[in-house]
């Protein structure tokens, strides 16, 4: 594992592990709509370090465990870094947009960041391959990226938990852009790939009102 995706972790469970002990400074940095339009607007990233439970801080960490090296190894550390930090930042946006009338709405989590680096590790490597808990063979990685996306879809129409399912929509907007930005030659190698990831995301605008109204 690259030290700066260890660095990463190790952020994510420093600043969660202060939030499960400190309900004050929880409140304090986590997403919430109505503080940041009034001007906190430095919630839209420290939300990202931020996680509801143990559980919610693993399987996330889990996730950009096993993607990140990947994309480092085709893009290297800074524009992985671009990737992961402005995933992170655009699930922020695409969930304040999305939400931008409820003010009392909040969530907390990496999951913008670390679904942009799903998105862009899937992209680069369209072959990899996924040994999921309690399945003895191999998944595609593309259908666990697809399936997350579609999981966070309906997470964020029913408003599953504390948990940004729009910011999941959002940083793999962000990841999938920034990945044909900083490394282009995407398009051509890996086409059908480009094209497959796009399609939850194409459903997700066309079906936005809908979605809306839950």
């Amino acid at each position: 594992m690259d030290r700066v995706v260890l660095l990463i972790i190790i952020a994510n469970v420093l600043v969660s592990f202060k939030g499960f002990k400190d309900r004050t400074f929880f409140e304090k940095y986590k997403f919430q709509i109505g503080p940041i339009i009034s001007g906190e607007k430095i919630r839209v990233l420290t939300s990202g370090f931020l996680h509801v439970d143990q559980s919610h801080l693993f399987f996330n960490m889990l996730t950009l465990y096993f993607f990140a090296d990947s994309v480092i190894g085709h893009v290297g550390i800074l524009k992985f870094l671009v990737i992961y930090l402005g995933s992170l930042l655009a699930g922020s946006l695409f969930a304040l947009t999305f939400h931008k009338k409820e003010p009392y709405y909040s969530a907390v989590g990496a999951s913008g960041a670390v679904m942009g680096v799903l998105y862009a590790a899937i992209m680069l490597n369209p072959d990899m391959k996924l040994y999921m808990f309690f399945i003895p063979i191999p998944i595609p990685a593309y259908i666990f990226g697809v399936g997350y996306l579609l999981y966070s879809i309906f997470g964020m129409k029913n408003q599953w938990g504390n948990i940004g399912h729009s910011a999941h929509l959002g940083g793999a907007i962000g990841g999938f852009l920034l990945t044909i930005l900083l490394y282009p030659q995407v398009i051509v190698e890996n086409q059908t790939m480009v094209l497959i990831l796009a399609i939850p995301i194409v459903l997700m605008f066309v079906f936005k009102d809908k979605l809306e109204k839950g």
